[in-house]
């Protein structure tokens, strides 16, 4: 019995901190009394999702590795960030709504004198081990320290291009809050950031900080960053109302029509985050591909073209077998067929709504020629799954 606790400690030593922790205590409890919770695990709104590749390992593998697409999928030249600075977000937004792209899902939002930051992701790797997985395809726009003051950090749910451990760490260091799906908590506690600075709920909770109010909504995804899923942590979209304005982030998500739902409850929002990047068939219960992430953003302003798309989760990590470019181009055309605003900064790029909106496709000039996949006979985009079903989450 010596030997086996020897053994059982020996491995929990070689555990990399990046897996985070497991929830515990009255935080598992409170994980088993959500509603959401069921047979062990957390289950996705609107019906089975699948959380493993579809297909064979040889299928995606053929796929990632064809020859002919494999160059599409990064840039050929140097990504043109903005080169934002501590002055460009110093002066308050004239309209009192502005977004800041950098890059990924990581958005600054200053809203009604408030400053969130969704996902903020500052490491080279999205990855546990600081010498393997994926790297970044540009650098971050400007060093975390220069953002200024953030009132509170918003965790869509604890994968690693999205929820990053230098980068907690350092934002452990200020006094920001954090608002993060339930379970999430367990992650941020173990690598520093005090209980009272968490903000920790479940679906259609909210929680108010200053002048604004965070409620957590669903999404259709899946969680986990250790060798073990337990299935323990939530994934979650995220509104934020003002005074004045109110916003989306989608985190990830597969399409679903409970964004009707979201939208009717919450919007219209003046600008939304949508997730239309590293889509693949082999996935398509867990990621939007962009005319599914359009169609969500409709679904979130009432079924007509309103306020602002930001598209997100592109541009920044190759998760996809997907070109590097295509995200971009796709939500363009599709934006504009639709007659729907749509916002395309460079990451690091400030704008504001209601102002003048980057329009440019800045992408092509490091891209190439995109091929218009999506015009072809069968390209994929999933079926809105049936409503009012179930299922479990692995």
């Amino acid at each position: 019995m010596t030997g086996l606790r020897s053994s059982s400690t020996g491995l929990r030593a070689l555990r990399p901190a990046a897996f985070g922790a497991d929830p515990g205590g009255e935080r598992l409890a409170r994980i088993r009394r959500s509603p959401h919770f069921k047979d062990g695990v957390f289950q996705n709104p609107g019906g089975p999702a699948r959380t493993r590749p579809s297909g064979s390992t040889l299928d995606l593998a053929k796929v990632f590795l064809d020859k002919d697409t494999r160059p599409l999928r990064a840039p050929r030249g140097t990504v043109p960030v903005h080169p934002t600075t501590f002055a460009d977000l110093a002066e308050p937004p004239a309209t009192g709504l502005r977004l800041t792209w950098m890059g990924h899902s990581s958005v600054l939002a200053e809203i009604d004198g408030h400053r969130v930051l969704f996902d903020p992701v500052w490491g080279e790797r999205c990855s546990p081990f600081p010498f393997a997985g994926p790297k970044r395809l540009h650098p971050v726009p400007l060093p975390l320290a220069a953002l200024g003051p953030v009132d509170v950090v918003v965790i869509s749910h604890d994968h690693y291009d999205h929820l990053d451990l230098p980068t907690i760490k350092a934002l452990a260091g200020t006094d920001t809050l954090f608002a993060v799906p339930l379970g999430v908590g367990a992650h941020l506690e173990h690598w520093g950031v005090p209980a009272d600075r968490l903000r920790e709920l479940d679906w259609h909770e909210s929680t108010r900080i200053g002048g604004l109010t965070l409620t957590a909504t669903p999404a259709r995804h899946f969680c986990g960053r250790g060798l073990r899923n337990t299935q323990h942590t939530l994934w979650a979209s995220w509104t934020v109302a003002g005074d004045e304005h109110r916003i989306y982030h989608s985190g990830d998500t597969g399409y679903f029509d409970g964004f009707k739902d979201i939208g009717a409850a919450h919007g219209p929002f003046d600008a939304t985050m949508i997730q239309i990047g590293a889509y693949s068939e082999f996935w398509p219960d867990i990621h939007m591909t962009p005319e599914e992430g359009l169609r969500a953003h409709l679904d979130l302003q009432g079924g007509a073209p309103h306020g602002v798309l930001l598209p997100i989760h592109w541009g920044t990590f190759n998760l996809a077998p997907h070109p590097w470019a295509e995200p971009g181009e796709w939500t363009k055309e599709a934006a504009e067929e639709a007659g729907q605003a749509v916002a395309l900064p460079r990451p690091g790029e400030p704008f504001e709504p209601a102002g003048k909106l980057p329009a440019e496709a800045w992408w092509r000039g490091v891209s190439g020629d995109v091929r218009r996949t999506w015009r072809s006979v069968g390209a994929f985009v999933a079926e809105p799954p049936a409503r009012g079903t179930a299922d479990r989450t692995h």
